[in-house]
């Protein structure tokens, strides 16, 4: 994938951490000239084109309203484009919201195996799935807590598992960790980092934040400002995993360098 106008790639010390996830020739998901106007005459995304693959895991950034989360919807099918197309094979998709939108009621692990239950597998066999899940991400002993029971952090990583459950191909996160202080916030990004590497998928990962979208993706997509279009598509070059100190290597300044151009070139600034 090549890199949009604003040059400046790091290939040497960020190229010591072993290997990329393999990737599939045939996308997993693919925008084609896609564009959303909604009914009140809002144009939402124009002209939208890239694919993702299996092993890909593309950072969506631009401004507020730029047509983020309405990318993640498409993918989804949740709503259809009104221009273009939008294809998407047939995998399990796991879809990750800002909030996670657990119910009040459940423990973490009714939570977790609501996917399977509403998939109609036997009780055996779903809970079997969440407790897998559940141990992925850390919260092995919590599954009999109830949300309110839970830091946010450990709500997100309740909300990641139930996506998990049924071990999806493309995966879609709507600003997951963006409510999250600074360091639950870097070490969710650092197991979702290692989840990744398990077992790669095909992801679209929307965020606010610069360095986020660089220690967590391998393409970041910078929109304009609303209707959002594509002013940049920006490979980064770390292999995978990612140590949480090339946060502070300067290839990882560079990168975020270079996305931060892209966004001002755009006349478009994070929120």
């Amino acid at each position: 994938m090549s890199t949009a106008g604003f040059g400046g790639r790091c290939h040497r010390r960020c190229m010591r951490v072993l290997v990329r996830p393999a990737m599939t020739d045939e996308p997993t998901i693919r925008f084609e000239d896609a564009g959303v106007v909604f009914p009140n005459g809002t144009r939402a995304v124009t002209g939208v084109s890239f694919a993702v693959r299996r092993g890909e895991l593309v950072a969506l950034v631009g401004p507020s309203g730029c047509g983020k989360s309405t990318l993640l919807r498409l993918a989804a099918g949740f709503q259809a484009p009104t221009t273009g197309q939008v294809h998407v094979s047939q995998v399990p998709i796991g879809y990750v919201f800002q909030e996670a939108t657990l119910l009040p009621w459940r423990s973490v692990l009714r939570n977790v195996e609501l996917p399977a239950q509403l998939a109609g597998l036997p009780a055996g066999t779903r809970r079997e799935l969440a407790g897998t899940a559940i141990a992925r991400v850390g919260l092995a002993g919590f599954e009999h807590h109830r949300p309110a029971q839970l830091s946010g952090g450990m709500r997100m990583r309740t909300s990641i598992a139930r996506a998990l459950t049924m071990r999806p191909e493309l995966f879609l996160f709507d600003e997951p960790f963006g409510a999250l202080d600074e360091m639950t916030r870097e070490q969710l990004g650092e197991e979702l980092n290692a989840l990744f590497v398990a077992e790669p998928f095909a992801g679209l990962f929307v965020t606010h934040s610069v360095p986020e979208s660089v220690f967590l993706a391998t393409r970041i997509i910078v929109l304009s400002g609303r209707p959002g279009r594509i002013v940049a598509d920006i490979d980064v070059p770390f292999a995978h995993p990612r140590p949480p100190e090339l946060r502070y290597d300067s290839d990882f300044a560079t990168v975020a360098a270079e996305v931060s151009r892209a966004l001002r070139h755009a006349g478009a600034v994070p929120a």
